[in-house]
């Protein structure tokens, strides 16, 4: 007897249905075709196992397992409720007449019960856009397949729930989530704010005009100054997720795996925080398998490298085209996939080895020539896409000890947004949303300055020292701290302050 039930394959971010068809004719050996891996083989005997402790017989006969299509390579083990479900169909030990209407993903344990998936929300998307009626799979990714409506999601626990609900022997619940509910309750839930920031008035700052133009921040300071605990906090004065944005960032966190069994969806901006001995594949993806790195785990929100240079120059190097380009393409020689990466990168770093170069009140111990060695570990490249070069600087034990409240991060996130909506304004129909990725051309159209602005940048550029790189880098932020004021004009103030954020431009710097 013939019967078809259905998998799935993802690539990427996007599911490719799989056929399986199983076969059983006289005969006393088992194969898999199709292009299986050694995970899909070795389904065989996760189910004969299950199926002798579930008290059902795996056929003595000839079984043949085909996966189609057959050019595309199946891996892991997600196949083998979809096999087991084909062979018990095919044993008339379950009834056949309705598996083809469900797409049926799990891995099985040798005592029947389900290991949780990979993937499960794009599988469903995937599922409802080819008209299928409904999705069993484990129960642990029953909630973020539930996003998607109009499709029936049945979390089951073991093959036993599988079996029973298609003979009509067991009733299963089926799982509902309220997309829009969800979303908006938790949108705002961050657990940590700027207000729990005592000083760093400045840093703040930085960070909201980061905010509002999407500009990537390097925060150069001794050790204990709170570099990591104020970038910590910058998701937290972003703009929230659109809906379409949260699926999308889900999708991904879905494919590697890293979604919890109470998660449904992503609904605050990422934090990535990745060490910095990562090699480059974990942080911009890849693998003989391929999966998303640390870059598009961001995606949508906010990617922290903390002791910059500490970081192999080689992993440093390959993110500098994602940076640009907003998506990573993984290729193989049979096919290519594709991550989207649009993160904000924020980096921190000591000044010198020793940390405390330009220190306030303790003095640096660095030999001669070792200060501009350690900052020449980052490259003028990489340097050339960081937008503000921020200097934090110790809190005095008055403003720590102070009672006196913060901002809350609220009262950043309402300006944020409002200096956001003037560029979605700006930048309509050419498939930008902020101020950080303007073009040459467009900097020069968009960000006009006076004549008096013009001598004040010109100074700047001639007395710091200041980099040809930083010319436009020096203008882009000036448009957004303008459109934080709410101003149609780059004034001088705003060119002024957009100049105090270029430090590691400056020749005189580890002079």
């Amino acid at each position: 007897m013939l019967v078809k039930t259905f998998g799935s394959a993802v690539y990427g971010i996007e599911a490719t249905t799989i056929t399986v068809e199983v076969n059983i004719s006289p005969g006393t050996k088992f194969f898999i075709v199709g292009l299986p891996d050694n995970a899909v083989k070795e389904s065989y005997f996760r189910i004969d196992s299950s199926f002798k402790n579930c008290k059902y017989h795996f056929p003595r006969q000839l079984v043949v397992v085909n996966m189609a299509p057959a050019d595309i390579k199946k891996e892991g083990s997600s196949y083998d409720l979809t096999i087991a479900a084909g062979i018990l169909a095919a044993s008339n030990q379950m009834n056949a007449d309705e598996v083809e209407k469900y797409i049926i993903m799990g891995e099985l344990s040798l005592d029947g019960t389900l290991q949780p998936i990979k993937g499960a929300l794009p599988i469903a998307i995937q599922a409802r856009k080819e008209g299928f009626k409904g999705f069993i799979l484990p129960k642990q990714n029953a909630r973020e397949a539930a996003i998607v409506t109009d499709l029936e999601v049945y979390g089951v626990e073991s093959i036993k729930d599988v079996a029973g609900f298609f003979n009509g022997t067991t009733k299963l619940e089926r799982e509902i989530v309220n997309t829009r509910e969800e979303f908006y309750n938790s949108i705002n839930n961050y657990d940590s704010d700027f207000s729990e920031v005592r000083g760093q008035e400045n840093i703040k700052r930085a960070l909201e005009i980061a905010a509002a133009g999407g500009h990537n921040v390097i925060l150069i300071g001794p050790p204990g100054a709170g570099k990591t605990m104020l970038a910590r906090r910058l998701p937290s004065i972003l703009p929230p997720l659109s809906l379409q944005e949260s699926l999308e960032t889900t999708k991904i966190h879905s494919v590697a795996g890293k979604l919890a069994a109470s998660d449904a969806l992503v609904t605050v901006r990422p934090f990535r925080s990745p060490h910095h001995t990562i090699s480059d594949v974990a942080l911009v993806g890849g693998g003989t398998n391929p999966q998303p790195g640390e870059i598009s785990l961001a995606h949508n929100g906010v990617l922290f490298l903390d002791e910059l240079p500490e970081f192999k120059r080689t992993v440093l190097e390959v993110m500098r085209q994602p940076l640009e380009e907003r998506k990573v393409t993984i290729s193989r020689a049979r096919f290519s996939v594709d991550y989207p990466s649009s993160f904000m990168l924020i980096a921190s770093m000591n000044p010198c080895p020793c940390g405390y170069y330009n220190h306030p009140e303790k003095d640096c111990v660095c030999p001669p020539g070792v200060v501009q060695k350690y900052l020449s570990k980052i490259s003028g490249p990489l340097l050339d896409r960081i937008d503000l070069h921020v200097e934090v600087t110790p809190v005095n034990f008055d403003e720590l000890s102070s009672d006196r409240l913060a901002e809350k991060s609220e009262g950043i996130r309402d300006r944020v947004i409002q200096a956001r909506e003037i560029q979605i304004k700006r930048f309509d129909k050419t498939g930008m949303h902020s101020n950080a990725q303007m073009s040459t051309k467009m900097v020069r159209d968009l960000c006009q300055i006076n004549e008096a602005g013009q001598n004040l940048l010109k100074k700047a550029m001639e007395k710091l020292g200041l980099s040809a790189r930083a010319y436009d880098r020096i203008l882009k932020v000036s448009r957004t701290i303008a459109d934080l004021a709410g101003s149609d004009n780059i004034e001088i103030e705003h060119l002024a302050e957009a100049i105090h954020y270029r430090s590691l431009d400056r020749e005189n710097w580890a002079g």
